[in-house]
């Protein structure tokens, strides 16, 4: 017979194929194990904190249940327990008195203000952990805006910049590891990264809140610092939730002035923005799992309605499937229990 008939006489033939059973590797625990995909360790957390002044304070946040306000002795035995578990990174945001806010945010680069005091005496009590700071003004201005606003309450770009500029530098000197500018104002990367460097702060990373979107599930946040805008919204400077092909473009600006590690928030609603960015670039890629998301797993738990813990889990491990190798989230000492 010719090989031409041979090649006919198996496309025709009638034999039943070999089932495909992708459940043999389903069958137990073990096997799952062995062939899982992704591995949630408590090595991809990052703890979001909130410090506020005072002495002896813990503070429940109404809106998260389970975070708390600490003052910053308070907050030193925390992040003494958090890093006994295996957290090695925590993010640190601070409550500011009213009385302390102006309009241009001058409090966030004095270098006796509360986030430079906090990260000093975090890295003399607990060295080896590293602090991530916030640079973004919406904590210390009394309008409650991310920049500095003009008359017309139009928000200012590159006027803010500036203050931005002081304010990473003096985290800097505190003893920051990173700084990750939160503000979406254009340019603040690479005129941070110029600063920092120019300051001898050449070994201070940036995680750049690149794609940031002007999202609802900022909520309980915004009750956590008392920071909510007192006009306006924040879509003029922060991304349209409709848009994808623009978290490339921020993402791709934010790599070229200097940044270290790129960021998608928030995570759950924009899973899809994670896995395009994972695609896009060699660079690690964080995700926030924000309030609101914690919010409602938090509110659904205490209800009874879900299984909170394998919910906290499903919902992390999908984060990372997406692209993420960074999880900032407030379940973080709490997934670090069960992980244990």
């Amino acid at each position: 017979m010719s090989s031409e008939n041979i090649a006919s006489e198996s496309k025709t033939s009638t034999l039943p194929a070999t089932p495909i059973r992708p459940r043999r590797l389903r069958r137990t625990a073990g096997l799952r194990r062995m062939v899982r995909e992704n591995h949630l360790t408590v090595d991809d957390l990052i703890y979001p904190m909130f410090v506020m002044e005072g002495e002896g304070q813990k503070v429940e946040i109404a809106s998260m249940p389970g975070c708390y306000r600490y003052s910053l002795d308070l907050l030193l035995a925390e992040i003494a327990e958090c890093w006994n578990l295996g957290i090695c990174a925590i993010a640190l945001f601070p409550v500011i008195s009213e009385t302390k806010k102006d309009d241009t945010g001058t409090e966030s680069y004095n270098p006796g203000g509360l986030i430079q005091q906090t990260v000093k005496a975090i890295k003399q009590n607990i060295p080896e952990i590293i602090v991530i700071t916030d640079v973004a003004l919406d904590p210390f201005t009394s309008h409650g805006h991310d920049g500095l606003v003009d008359e017309s309450g139009k928000i200012l770009n590159d006027p803010t910049v500036e203050v931005l500029v002081k304010m990473a530098v003096s985290q800097a000197a505190a003893g920051a590891d990173m700084v990750a500018p939160s503000d979406m104002m254009d340019g603040r990367i690479g005129a941070i990264r110029k600063a920092l460097d120019a300051a001898g702060y050449i070994d201070t990373g940036i995680l750049a809140y690149s794609a940031k979107y002007a999202s609802a599930y900022y909520g309980p946040f915004r009750d956590a610092l008392d920071s909510a805008p007192k006009f306006g919204d924040k879509k003029t400077y922060q991304m349209d939730a409709a848009n994808a092909r623009e978290a490339l473009k921020e993402v791709a600006l934010d790599i070229a002035e200097g940044a270290d590690i790129v960021m998608v928030k928030p995570a759950l609603a924009y899973l899809d923005i994670i896995c395009q960015v994972r695609e896009a670039t060699n660079l690690p890629v964080a995700a926030y799992n924000v309030s609101g998301e914690y919010a409602m797993i938090k509110a659904a738990g205490q209800l009874g309605w879900i299984d909170e813990q394998r919910i906290i889990l499903e919902t992390l491990t999908s984060i990372k499937r997406a692209g993420a190798d960074l999880i900032l989230t407030y379940f973080a000492k709490q997934v670090a229990l069960m992980l244990q």
